[in-house]
């Protein structure tokens, strides 16, 4: 019995979806089984409630074998901490209680780094990965840098401006993977049982990109002209708040980005096992430009 969070979710949609094709027997946890297909909900277990629930979690990993973790969002969470590693405190007794054998959860590059305790989302998420192995499950931790499909909180601005926002420096080269390619990863490790101990697993994407080589990417995909635009961190963590998120997840966001300005994700090494099959280009001409040509449509229209 496998278990899945955040089924619903960008990357544990496309791990159940995975998964489901490979036949095995799943169960997923889910605050609302109708935001589900029909035929996902016909093929799974379902136990609804929140996976920082420790009724939820003991209901959920009675039998499991494994586990994909994955904290949710909570952007008005009082702090990182309580984001990250106070939200998986249940299900890290539950693991134990349990006799859950392998755990598969995703968490961020710069462990070891200078920059890792102050790393605002990444520091967090460190702090997850160390909470989770102290339960002594079999665990892997997928460490990424920054998601391509992050690009998407951005569309609208790249429709109306051609323009996209960062506070990281246009020439910081960095690496990026795609969600699909994360998932494609949990999903094999969740079937192999082969495996055991505490291991970090990176997940580099195809190449290191600036902001600026991304936008020349996506100008020539879109045949539209798209730039960078940095900003400050003052006026990115403003943002944050202007959208409705707490001053502590704001503040982490900004000491995430902050970090990977300083060299964060650059500190792993690029090898052959590492690197993800997704480039940015193959991301932009197969997510991205649907997308924005649906965008662009209506508007036309109207």
């Amino acid at each position: 019995m496998i278990v899945i969070t955040t089924p619903t979710g960008l990357i544990g949609h496309q791990v159940l979806r995975n998964l489901l094709d490979d036949g095995e027997q799943l169960r997923v946890i889910v605050r609302d089984p109708s935001t589900l297909t029909a035929d996902e909900r016909a093929r799974v277990e379902v136990v609804q409630g929140s996976h920082g629930d420790t009724a939820v979690v003991d209901e959920a990993f009675t039998g499991a074998d494994a586990v994909f973790w994955l904290t949710p969002p909570d952007p008005t969470a009082p702090s990182v901490q309580a984001a990250f590693v106070d939200f998986t405190r249940p299900a890290a007794k539950a693991f134990t209680k349990h006799g859950v054998r392998r755990v598969v959860g995703v968490s961020a590059l710069g462990r070891g780094t200078p920059w890792a305790r102050h790393a605002g989302y990444v520091t967090g998420s460190l702090a997850m990965d160390d909470l989770i192995a102290s339960s002594c499950v079999a665990y892997r931790a997928l460490t990424n840098p920054s998601f391509m499909d992050n690009t998407m909180r951005q569309t609208q601005s790249i429709v109306d401006r051609g323009v996209f926002f960062s506070p990281i420096a246009a020439d910081r080269k960095l690496p990026t993977v795609a969600t699909r390619d994360i998932a494609a990863a949990a999903a094999r490790l969740l079937i192999d049982g082969d495996w055991s101990g505490v291991e970090q697993v990176p997940l580099l994407g195809a190449e290191d990109l600036s902001f600026n080589d991304m936008a020349e990417i996506m100008s020539e995909v879109l045949r539209k002209q798209v730039r960078f635009q940095q900003t400050t961190f003052d006026a990115y963590r403003e943002r944050f708040i202007g959208f409705g998120m707490s001053e502590a997840m704001a503040q982490g966001m900004t000491d995430m980005a902050w970090a990977k300005n300083e060299g964060l994700d650059n500190a792993v090494a690029r090898t052959s096992t590492n690197s993800t099959p997704t480039s940015f280009r193959q991301w932009c001409q197969q997510v991205l430009r649907p997308v924005l040509l649906a965008q662009i449509a209506p508007a036309a229209a109207s």
